[in-house]
């Protein structure tokens, strides 16, 4: 990903790194990395049950209701459901007092110890937590704000034990979307050694000893106060959140686990036993054999080769319905740069911290694609993963060479650190030259600094060739949560900006005032297949970099984005 500024170093300090990491090369490759098995990558001990059955109630040391103010004022009024809602009867006055100082003006939450008093086995008191939405948001947010749900559910998650989340939903909001929006609020890697003693994390995890697990059991209350028990739906908000929850584990994990290697073994890992998933891979010199010149030169100078993995999930078609047959496939594209040094245009040691994240785009589509096909989604989709450690060495590109994208254009490399425009290129190229069955195709990335400046920390950018698919973007960002905002579309007016004496282009803007954000998705579309326009195929660039990750940590975005827009289950309406 391309910062926006990069402090300069020395020439003295950076022969001695060049030396350094020259020096790995001449190991062989076991006694450089040892890769642990992707079954070590998740260390968490906390689960997410989404187990409609109320019997969760009576082991349950807390319990969290969530839901917009006037939601839960309804909810406390139901005084007779209180001991089948809770497994006990607070006092309806506790309740009242609780709901009577939050307000419906901002996310807040109130929470108590109390007794629990009633039919069931007596048990120690219980913490009860209101998390209180707001009433009303504005038009570019989910209505029921669920980036501030996800906070409202870390915070308000305390002590050891099982944890009860009642979440208050209205009928027309799906439950997948909020799921994955509680899922972020309980990080699964995590690297660190603890004892019973530790203190509390700002991760929630309160110094539990690693071995011990916790669980937490989400229940969905319709309008009327009523457990939700559709299996439809409770099944498209597990495997949302398991997304999620996949995406955000891939995003924190480090880069010496995680290299490209790693990556893709992930991918035969969660699919290797479904019969709808081919995967295809093409790696190291095959790339440049083949015309990758992208994938390829951002990623030879690393231990680990670079790689494009294709993946294509057929629905059954005992399964589909004759419309779901004229549905054409939809493409997916992710920018999986599984750390960035910005190459020989090196970052500074504070703007290469954080870089292991610069794969959130492939996390994204990842979690999607994986959602998507436990949910049996009636439609045919691909997913391509561009694969690469964008390192220093020997081998490394260098500012001013001249390679040839998989489009057959020639780019001259003005900015080694502007290189996720390089690897998507091809990726897109390639769909658009060969899937003749696909009428969209997505591209993800974590790409841009200037994403943040354009439309910031909670809204991914999105730049489209179609006026009616901004609209549909959109809209299921705002269905999904994971929200996005339409960029300037004017490519006549900023391809100028990529003008070269010694090639068809530069992959970096001569000005970088100049709708930078627009810019390098438009570098992106150039490498669009001519005959893919021709038969008016659909083009989305969602550049997710400020909202991929927050507080260092992956947040999961895409995941429910890439659902919202292939029309998974439980993404669209209440069943």
């Amino acid at each position: 990903m391309m910062l926006p500024s990069s402090a300069a170093l020395s020439s003295a300090t950076m022969m001695l790194l060049l030396i350094s990491r020259a020096s790995a090369f001449t190991k062989p490759l076991h006694q450089i990395r040892h890769h642990q098995s992707s079954q070590l990558f998740a260390s968490t001990t906390t689960n997410i049950s989404f187990d409609p059955s109320i019997d969760v109630r009576e082991k349950a040391t807390s319990t969290l209701v969530i839901g917009r103010h006037s939601t839960l004022k309804s909810l406390i009024e139901q005084q007779d459901s209180y001991v089948s809602l809770f497994g006990f009867r607070p006092h309806p006055d506790i309740l009242s007092s609780m709901h009577e100082s939050i307000s419906g003006n901002q996310a807040t939450s109130s929470h108590v110890i109390v007794p629990t008093v009633g039919p069931a086995i007596p048990r120690p008191p219980h913490r009860l937590t209101l998390c209180s939405l707001r009433n009303k948001v504005t038009r570019h947010n989910h209505p029921l704000s669920l980036h501030s749900m996800t906070d409202l559910v870390k915070s308000s998650v305390k002590g050891k034990g099982p944890v009860r989340i009642m979440v208050c939903v209205e009928d027309e909001y799906p439950l997948a979307p909020i799921a994955g929006a509680i899922s972020r609020a309980f990080p699964v890697f995590s690297r660190k050694t603890k004892s019973k003693k530790a203190d509390a994390g700002e991760d929630g995890d309160n110094g539990e000893e690693e071995e011990e697990e916790r669980m937490i059991h989400v229940t969905f209350l319709d309008s009327k106060g009523r457990v939700v028990k559709n299996e439809v739906e409770i099944n498209a908000a597990r495997e949302a959140a398991e997304g999620v929850r996949l995406a955000c584990r891939l995003v924190d994990t480090h880069p010496e686990e995680l290299t490209s290697t790693a990556f893709a073994q992930e991918c035969h890992d969660l699919f290797d036993e479904d019969d709808t998933v081919t995967i295809e891979e093409i790696v190291g010199e095959g790339l440049k054999e083949k015309g990758y010149g992208g994938i390829y030169n951002v990623g030879k100078g690393a231990t680990e080769p670079p790689r494009l993995v294709i993946m294509t999930y057929d629905p059954p078609k005992d399964d589909l319905t004759e419309e779901d047959e004229e549905q054409s496939a939809i493409t997916l594209v992710g920018k999986g740069i599984v750390y960035d040094t910005g190459g020989l245009a090196i970052k500074s040691r504070v703007g290469m911290c954080g870089m292991k994240h610069d794969m959130g785009g492939a996390a994204g589509v990842l979690g999607g694609f994986a959602a998507a096909v436990r949910l049996r989604t009636p439609r045919k989709i691909r997913l391509m993963l561009c694969l690469a450690e964008n390192a220093i060495g020997p081998e490394s590109v260098r500012n001013d060479d001249i390679i040839t994208q998989y489009s057959g254009k020639t780019v001259e490399i003005n900015n080694s650190d502007a290189e996720g425009r390089l690897v998507l290129s091809d990726a897109v190229a390639h769909a658009t030259q060969h899937f003749d069955d696909s009428d969209l195709v997505v591209d993800m990335a974590t790409l841009t600094g200037a994403q943040l400046v354009s439309t910031g920390k909670t809204h991914a950018a999105i730049l489209t060739n179609k006026e009616e698919l901004e609209h549909t973007a959109v809209k299921a960002g705002l269905v999904s949560g994971d929200l996005c905002y339409p960029l300037l579309y004017a490519p006549e007016l900023l391809n100028k900006e990529f003008n070269s004496k010694v090639a068809d282009m530069k992959n970096s803007v001569k000005d970088r005032s100049n709708a930078q954000c627009s810019c390098a998705g438009h570098f992106i579309e150039s490498h669009i297949d001519s005959k893919y326009i021709e038969r008016d195929g659909g083009w989305l660039h969602v550049d997710m970099a400020g909202p991929g990750s927050k507080a260092e940590r992956g947040t999961g975005y895409g995941v429910g984005l890439v659902l919202s827009l292939v029309g998974s289950p439980g993404f669209s309406s209440r069943s």
